[in-house]
């Protein structure tokens, strides 16, 4: 068997040590949690991930993309051996297996390191000259788990581990140290289970397009406010990038006030979405893909600062009405109904739409003026239909595409059967404006 001890920083929570054997779960079914750090045998992952080595790096990447705090890492025969090699700053490279735990310091094993004191008066300092004592003695004076640690960490007693599994779906609280007052604070409190989140998707091999972040208000508040509050953070596209999730959530929290002191926090995602990964290659597709994600980035927080309806964003549908053809909504719109894109236009579409379609004067040859006279570009384009949604819905038409010298390229419009009611207009109408 070869077991990876991965262990974190002391400054971890015991939500960090959680959540990096979340991750080691991505990379190996066998893994359980040892105190500070997380065991995991990898015997039938090694070849998978072509090699010990190669398995610690993916390891370690995947915990410095989550933001865990993750420290020493160590192979071993046995789970304990592992992690004592882990703990100690400069284990010994050389030797048998049994040899470099013999150099190790008392403190490598948490067994002997609650006897150090009373060890050191006996002249023990390492492990070898602590298993050298005679046994029987060491039992009755220190209790049997003393020998049984060492023996399982040398590998002459098999060992019993509680094994780790992912819950379906993802939530994770904390209790504030103090009461806060102020939502943005809340921010720095959010980023351990924001990293317990992405450590889970990185186990699911998922990301997430909506969490929520939710706050226990004090039991001290006024008679009027609620017990709870909360918050739903959406991005644009499936994600489980750390850092974007935090200056969203930042974002969110800048804008938030809090009707009472918050003492709890809580996260939860509960709809896990399929995360595609991307090639490592040299292709320059994996910058567009990067340039891609930044943009959606920026667009979340231009969202959340300026407003939903600020930032919007075109979206096809399903009718013959050309001017219906597309639709202006806030930002990120939704995907088309029965997750098919609608058709395309017939032909080309303006960026923006005049509401309602400005009346255009004529020329002695029935041409249409704005701003000058207009050169035609393309059409017409004849439109009959409309019918289903009464005579206002009804549009008999005919669409071109003019130049103007002075106001760039326009969209315009003939009725062919003008209302007889609006007899002064020429039929003639601007819809829309080419960027």
């Amino acid at each position: 068997m070869r077991w990876l001890a991965l262990c974190c920083t002391p400054e971890a929570l015991a939500g960090d040590v959680d959540a990096l054997g979340w991750l080691a779960l991505g990379f190996t079914p066998r893994v359980a949690r040892l105190e500070e750090g997380v065991v995991a045998e990898v015997s039938a992952s090694l070849r998978l991930f072509r090699g010990a080595r190669a398995l610690r790096l993916k390891l370690q990447a995947g915990a410095e993309q989550a933001g865990l705090p993750l420290g020493a890492t160590a192979w071993a025969p046995t789970a304990l051996g592992a992690l004592a090699l882990a703990r100690c700053p400069e284990p010994p490279r050389r030797g048998s297996f049994a040899e470099r735990l013999d150099a190790l310091p008392l403190r490598a094993l948490s067994a002997a390191q609650a006897h150090q004191a009373m060890l050191a008066r006996l002249g023990c300092q390492q492990l070898g000259e602590l298993r050298r004592l005679p046994r029987a003695a060491l039992a009755r004076r220190f209790g049997p788990a003393l020998l049984t640690a060492l023996d399982q960490a040398y590998g002459d007693t098999p060992e019993a581990h509680t094994w780790l599994t992912l819950p379906d779906r993802f939530e994770a609280r904390l209790e504030l140290p103090w009461r806060v007052e102020h939502a943005p604070v809340l921010l720095s409190f959010a980023e351990p289970l924001l990293r317990q989140l992405c450590a889970f998707l990185a186990a699911r091999h998922a990301g997430v397009r909506t969490l929520r972040l939710a706050w226990q208000h004090d039991a001290m508040r006024a008679r009027d406010v609620a017990g709870s509050g909360e918050l739903t953070v959406a991005t644009a596209d499936t994600t489980r990038d750390l850092r974007r999730l935090t200056r969203l959530l930042g974002e969110h929290l800048a804008r938030t006030t809090l009707a009472a002191p918050a003492g709890e926090l809580s996260l939860s995602a509960e709809q896990l979405l399929p995360l595609q990964e991307l090639s490592a290659g040299l292709l320059p597709g994996e910058a567009d893909e990067q340039a891609h994600t930044t943009t959606h980035a920026l667009l979340e927080r231009l969202s959340v600062r300026l407003g939903a309806a600020r930032v919007r964003q075109g979206r096809l549908c399903e009718d013959h009405r050309l001017d219906r053809m597309q639709h202006w909504q806030p930002w990120p719109a939704p995907a088309a109904a029965g997750g098919t894109a609608a058709r395309q236009a017939p032909g080309p579409q303006p960026t923006w739409l005049l509401d309602p379609p400005l009346p255009l004067r004529c020329d002695a040859h029935e041409q249409p003026l704005f701003a000058g006279p207009l050169t035609r570009i393309s059409g017409p384009h004849r439109v009959e239909t409309g019918w289903w949604d009464g005579p206002a819905g009804l549009q008999t038409r005919d669409y071109f595409v003019y130049r103007s010298a002075t106001r760039g390229v326009l969209w315009v419009y003939h009725e062919r059967f003008p209302d007889p009611a609006a007899a002064w207009t020429s039929g003639w109408f601007l819809h829309g404006v080419f960027a």
